[in-house]
């Protein structure tokens, strides 16, 4: 009964291995001639009890004088206990050096200065004027055993505080102040190892060393003063000599970049004691490439010129750390104007959000939900938001040049930027994530940022930082906490923008329209003075469409500002909400439905053709809500629907317009259901074709009313062409038909004038200036100068008489769309003959090669680049399809897998008959793809029908946007099209021409 009451207890005092425990304390009393109830009323200050009593028994075994020493008093032991609960690295190095246990037997323990800890790491290497008076690994090692002992010193103070989230600000900057003292120290280990003969590769007179300056500037957070336990040390190093010596400039950088180098060693490299923390220079100008050190003219220079919008966001937290005080002063002094008007460069917003990006690419898949750091409700998030709000605001505001995360939120709020409740908030869950992240590179003195998977590593975290009582509920806390951090960027960033307009309560933040514009021009917007119009008119008054928008556009300002064009998404949503914010669905939907907004911005700012449809039809808003509702509808759908329009409307035009609606609306949802993904480019183009399709049906049947008789006398029918008889509609294409008829009961003179009216009210009656449909007849016989109809016998006589080649290419892509179905099968037949000849004489075949030729050379327009246009350039649609046209009319008549209007498809035949290789298919399905997508995306950008891809960049951009690249892709779509079609087209002239 007594070991089980035992074995319960110890399990209430956080031991995992209770019988082990048992048996250790015992062991552990007895070798510190220790009662065990006296260890034992120590033990619930250990994270790790279980770790804190192996350390104990190591200790003691191997230098039980020193640890018996501790153990005696009550105060030290609960200490002792404490810090290897904590910390296996510090109970490791205790190991290894048992005299600097004495560090936790102060009986009045405090904090180093910055000044103590550099003057105790600088006595440990015997440093006088800057020179140590030990060398190398010796030098370096009595620098890291000084340095852990104190540090063991800043350990013990932290994990004894009260609270230890208030106290975080000032262990960080002790542990920034124990880094900076480490790196001079290892520097004057540094000057006497260059110095001194037969330590190394390099050697130089002690004067020559003596005479050159080296700065050691602190980045990121040993710069701000705000550092971690093991953390990596950003640093930027700045030489040259001194003003008053004679030694060469290129000299004193050859000795500046060797010291440099041995610093780093002393830090970083492995040794008798091991290294303390990487030193990271790769923040230097051209990173890992560049020179390790530069002058400070060099420098300025660089950044003049060369420098990236992220560079000097990473400058923002620069300090001198060690070395040359003087020269790490006028570094700083020279980068600061240049930090603090960056914010204002070309593409600010987007370099620093690629940045970030790029932080969280790098994230292994495995940790994403881990980090403490870099994850989703991260630290990173915290610190990216306060630092482009610094250098956004911070360039009219001196007040908000503050190095540190703490004191930055704090001047924001003090300066009227965030609100007093968002500063404490997240300056509170910031000190916990940091407090997280101390605790975990605490225990084994290694860098990391991950928070334990397992059970048992999450309850000592949570001991260790004193947050809460067990492992679920810390996890709990850090969630809620991560949730919080997400919703910051809207939070501090977004939503003082209303403020600035719409009159909210006295706790919002007010800022004033210059600093909001500021804002929306930092974020992306080209005209944010308008921008802030918009706002202010959606948000103001007390409706409850006010309300709602007050709540959603910090939101959705974000969202339209990660889009391509978010002045015309904003512009967009207004005149949206003009049309629908009175109706109860709407405001339902976007209060309720994120998917639903972020749909709707999304596709907003990727298109002014969505957004000129969206105000025609504004209802069709509510289609964002339900993905189903954005999928193409059915041909059969799109049928019966048709028809029953013609069955409620008694007049023509009644009738046609209702149809010409309709067409709208199903455009209107492709062009969403495109730009969101939700349907391939197969799906998108046989969609368009059917839209097309069942208009020109329906128009028809309409015109084609029937008569008293119940006849009127004649076959009619239309013949798609081109793109829309291949089933390859795009937006942007042109609806090009033939129209054919055959008499019946009427006349022949009667029958041609009936047929040609029906075509003309198909024309009248399918016109619509909302969005247009142009009918092209222009590939009918004889082109322009031919008759718009024709009956079958003169197609077939004009097709035996008269047909020219290119005519013969044209129907390649006929196929029968509209009318009666046996004269589509006739006029079919009778194609067939042309356009798939038994055989085609060689004087043909050089025929179409050189209208290929004259069409390349005459009808590209005047001064347009030949590589960017999309159907007639080089590379582009029209050598793809001529050359898969020319294969068509050589080989169709004997295979039969070729006689199909579809290019990709007779291409494919190409392939299964050995005409083409997979390889050269290859090249000319990716060029066409390409070119098709580009083509459309061109018109869904701009709401103008375009065949050149733009040079402009925010159009390509936006271009590459719809075609699903990464935001800033303007260059790499370009190359991308201009590669594909450069060997589309080396394929096409060797297949082609040289044939």
């Amino acid at each position: 009964m007594r070991e089980s009451r035992s074995l319960s207890y110890l399990a209430r005092m956080g031991f995992a291995d209770l019988e082990w425990a048992d048996e250790q304390l015992r062991v552990v009393a007895s070798l510190a001639s220790l009662d065990v109830d006296d260890l034992i009323a120590a033990i619930p200050a250990a994270a790790d009890p279980d770790q804190a009593l192996s350390l104990l028994a190591i200790l003691l075994r191997r230098s039980p004088e020193h640890v018996s020493a501790i153990l005696a008093e009550e105060r030290h032991r609960v200490r002792l206990v404490r810090v290897l609960g904590a910390s296996k690295g510090l109970g490791d190095f205790f190991s290894r050096h048992p005299a600097e246990l004495s560090v936790l037997a102060d009986p009045r323990l405090v904090l180093p200065t910055a000044e103590e800890a550099r003057t105790a790491l600088l006595d440990a290497v015997g440093s006088h004027d800057g020179f140590a008076s030990s060398s190398g690994e010796d030098g370096w090692t009595a620098l890291r055993v000084r340095y852990r002992a104190l540090l063991a010193r800043v350990a013990a103070y932290d994990l004894e505080q009260v609270d230890p989230v208030a106290g975080l600000d000032r262990i960080a900057a002790v542990l920034a102040d124990l880094a900076a003292a480490a790196l001079e120290a290892s520097l004057s280990v540094a000057r006497t190892t260059l110095s001194t003969k037969g330590l190394g590769l390099w050697c130089f007179e002690r004067e020559s060393v003596a005479d050159t300056r080296l700065a050691i500037i602190g980045m990121g957070k040993a710069g701000a003063r705000e550092l971690n336990y093991v953390s990596d040390v950003d640093v930027i190093f700045v030489g040259e000599a001194r003003v008053d010596s004679e030694l060469p400039p290129e000299r004193a950088i050859e000795i500046a970049t060797r010291l440099a180098m041995l610093t780093m060693r002393g830090i970083n490299e492995s040794g008798l004691e091991p290294g303390l923390w990487e030193v990271d220079p790769n923040l230097r100008p051209e990173g890992k490439d560049g020179a390790l050190v530069r002058s400070l003219d060099s420098h300025i220079a660089y950044y003049d010129r060369w420098a990236k919008s992220w560079e000097f966001q990473a400058l923002l937290k620069a300090r001198p750390l060690a070395g040359d005080l003087e020269l790490g002063l006028a570094y700083v002094a020279a980068t600061a104007p240049r930090v603090w008007s960056s914010a204002s460069r070309e593409g600010f917003v987007e370099s620093a959000q690629k940045m970030r990006e790029r932080v969280t690419e790098h994230i292994p898949s495995d940790d994403v939900h881990y980090q403490i750091k870099l994850g989703p409700g991260g630290l990173r998030d915290i610190e990216f938001t306060v630092q482009l709000l610094q250098l956004v605001h911070g360039q009219t505001d001196d007040e908000i040049h503050q190095a540190g995360t703490i004191a930055a939120l704090t001047a924001l709020a003090d300066r009227g930027y965030i609100g007093r409740a968002e500063q404490i908030e997240f300056a509170e869950d910031y000190r916990i994530l940091r407090l997280l992240e101390h605790r975990l590179q605490l225990r084994f003195l290694k860098r990391t940022h991950l928070m334990p998977r397992d059970e048992l590593g999450q309850r000592v975290l949570a001991r260790a930082a004193d947050l809460e009582p067990s492992a679920a509920q810390l996890i709990e806390r850090w969630n809620g906490i991560k949730h919080r951090v997400r919703s910051l960027h809207v939070r501090l960033f977004y939503r003082p923008l209303l403020a600035a307009v719409a009159g909210l309560s006295a706790d919002e933040v007010a800022l004033t329209s210059v600093q909001a514009e500021a804002r929306l021009a930092a974020i992306g917007f080209i005209d944010p003075r308008g921008a802030l119009k918009h706002i202010e008119a959606m948000t103001s008054g007390v409706s409850r469409k006010a309300n709602i928008q007050r709540h959603l556009l910090p939101v959705m300002l974000q969202w339209f500002a990660d889009g391509a064009d978010p002045d015309y998404g904003l512009l967009a949503f207004r005149r949206l909400s003009d049309s629908l914010g009175d109706t109860y669905w709407f405001l339902r939907m976007l209060r309720d439905s994120s998917g639903a907004a972020s749909r709707l911005t999304h596709v907003l700012s990727a298109s002014r053709y969505v957004g000129q449809l969206l105000q025609k039809i504004p209802e069709a808003a509510a289609w964002l809500e339900n993905e189903d509702e954005l999928r193409p509808r059915t041909r059969a759908v799109l049928d019966e629907e048709m028809r029953a329009i013609i069955a409620r409307h008694d007049t023509q035009d009644a009738a046609a317009g209702a149809l010409r609606a309709s067409r709208r609306r199903e455009v209107l949802r492709l062009a969403i259901s495109s730009i969101l993904g939700i349907i391939t480019v197969d799906e998108l183009a046989r969609g368009l074709t059917d839209v097309t399709t069942v208009l020109l049906t329906g128009i028809t049947t309409i015109v084609r009313q029937p008569m008293p008789s119940g006849d009127d006398g004649i076959e009619f029918a239309i013949i798609g062409m081109g793109r829309l008889g291949g089933r390859e509609v795009g937006f942007g294409s042109d609806t090009d038909v033939m129209y054919v008829y055959r008499a019946r009961s009427a006349e022949n003179q009667n029958a041609a004038t009936h047929a040609l009216a029906i075509a003309t009210e198909i024309k009248r009656l399918t016109e619509d200036n909302r969005l247009p449909l142009e009918i092209d007849i222009d590939l009918r016989p004889e082109g322009k100068n031919g008759a718009v109809v024709r009956s079958l016998d003169s197609y077939r006589a004009y097709y035996a008489r008269w047909s020219l080649t290119w005519e013969a290419q044209a129907l390649l892509r006929a196929r029968g769309l509209v009318g009666d179905e046996s004269l589509i099968h006739d006029f079919e037949e009778l194609a067939d003959t042309v356009r798939y000849p038994a055989e085609i004489a060689e004087k043909e075949v050089r025929e179409v090669k050189r209208i290929k030729a004259r069409v390349e050379n005459e009808r590209l327009p005047q001064g347009t680049d030949p590589l960017r246009h999309l159907k007639l350039g080089r590379g582009s649609l029209s050598d793809v399809e001529w050359l898969v046209q020319l294969t068509q009319l050589q080989f169709g008549s004997r295979i039969p897998s070729l006689r199909t209007t579809s290019t990709l498809e007779a291409l494919d035949a190409a392939v299964a008959a050995d005409l083409v290789t997979e390889a050269d298919a290859s090249v000319l399905r990716a060029a066409w793809v390409f070119a098709s997508r580009a083509r459309s995306a061109v018109t869904l950008w701009a709401n103008k029908n375009s065949d050149v891809l733009p040079s402009d960049r925010k159009a390509l951009d936006g271009i590459a946007r719809l075609l699903e690249y990464p935001p800033g892709s303007a260059t790499t779509l370009e190359e991308d099209y201009l590669g594909v079609t450069r060997r589309a087209r080396a394929v096409f002239e060797r297949l082609f021409y040289d044939a």
